[in-house]
């Protein structure tokens, strides 16, 4: 018999957008439950490349990648490729996301999200305040290196839009950016900084903070996966496998694993998953100043406490499938560029996080 209980406000999915709604809502002096069947922040919100990047409001989806999709595609490393497995799962979702690469949506779609992520500073840094953060945060800027003139020439149009949507971005010559950072020992042509940016010292620590600030204002947390979700005039009920609650208030917060639940509650979401890659490499001292992004390479090198992350690309195909060996050497023979002396990695992982046609998130 599946235990059953009421509650408010139920949030199912605790990594980061989860755990900071709980922050909210239980300091507001509200019964927060949260479900999830693992760790509070062990997904996508753990193995990321603890960037809070307010300058990202350019979408994945703009025309100079749709110029180059089709080699992206055709080409195993990459930076933005797909499980050919799942073509046909794909498809629809590629349909929309090469509409909404088109100049009228993407600039749509960079207005939406510079509209948000407006917002991302101040509220981390008053979430930093609730939760103990401040010794987690970094504000050293991010920093994009250019290669080859081609590729700073081919990314003028992303630069413009930003300017015109009031990202400070300042461009760098070879020598500025051997400047900001000596120890990089590939060579460059150009360089984006982002002065404004801020890092995490260790995303993990940040989640369990955050948990921990949640919990001491009374939310709760409940190890369980949600596998169904009815609503009635009475309110959502949320089943799984030996429990039932029953909530005023649902909000899913469940990342790339999202979309069977919105379905249930009556929303189509266009929701695919991108397969998230991560290597480590422990360090005696920092190899960087702030996170630095190759953007031929589509990876963030990004210090953090102990290690160096190396984070990113994208990869399309679904969460059923195991790791694919030949991103991770994508990874590793990238960051050898820049560092040709590391060790092995200490650790690899990877992991799933949602992804819309036009990078906008879902709200309401």
């Amino acid at each position: 018999m599946a235990a059953s209980r009421t509650v408010e406000i139920a949030i199912v999915g605790a990594g980061v957008v989860g755990l900071a709604t709980a922050l909210r809502l239980a300091g507001e002096g509200r019964e927060v439950l949260l479900i999830d069947p693992n760790e509070p922040g062990s997904g996508a919100s753990f193995g990321n490349a603890g960037t809070i990047a307010e300058y990202a409001c350019m979408p994945v989806g703009n025309p100079a990648v749709l110029r180059a999709l089709p080699k992206l595609l055709l080409d195993p490393d990459s930076p933005f490729a797909l499980r050919w497995t799942a073509l046909f799962q794909l498809a629809p979702w590629l349909v929309r996301f090469v509409r909404q690469s088109l100049p009228a949506a993407t600039r749509a779609n960079a207005l939406a999200l510079a509209g948000l992520l407006a917002e991302a500073l101040p509220a981390w840094g008053e979430m930093a305040q609730e939760a103990g953060l401040q010794d987690l945060l970094r504000r050293n800027g991010c920093l994009y290196l250019y290669r080859r003139e081609g590729d700073f020439a081919a990314a003028s149009g992303g630069r413009a839009l930003r300017a015109e949507l009031g990202v400070r971005q300042e461009v760098l010559t070879s020598q500025e950016v051997a400047g900001l950072e000596p120890g990089l020992q590939a060579t460059h042509a150009r360089g984006l900084y982002f002065p404004h940016s801020m890092n995490v010292a260790d995303p993990s620590l940040v989640m369990r903070r955050l948990f921990d600030a949640a919990a001491a204002r009374g939310a709760l947390l409940v190890r369980a996966e949600v596998t169904s979700l009815r609503a009635d005039a009475g309110g959502v009920e949320l089943g799984g496998s030996d429990f039932r609650v029953k909530a005023k208030t649902v909000v899913i917060a469940a990342g790339a694993r999202s979309r069977a639940l919105a379905a249930q509650a009556g929303d189509s979401i266009p929701l695919e998953t991108e397969r998230g890659y991560h290597l480590e490499f422990l360090t005696d001292a920092p190899l960087l100043n702030r996170p630095v992004c190759p953007v031929d390479l589509g990876f963030y090198m990004t210090p953090m406490a102990g290690r160096l992350r190396v984070a990113g690309t994208v990869e399309l195909g679904g969460h059923a499938a195991p790791a694919n060996a030949r991103r991770l050497a994508l990874l590793d023979r990238g960051v050898r560029q820049f560092f040709p002396d590391l060790g092995r990695a200490s650790s690899e992982w990877l992991g799933f996080r949602p992804s819309l046609p036009d990078s906008r998130p879902v709200i309401g």
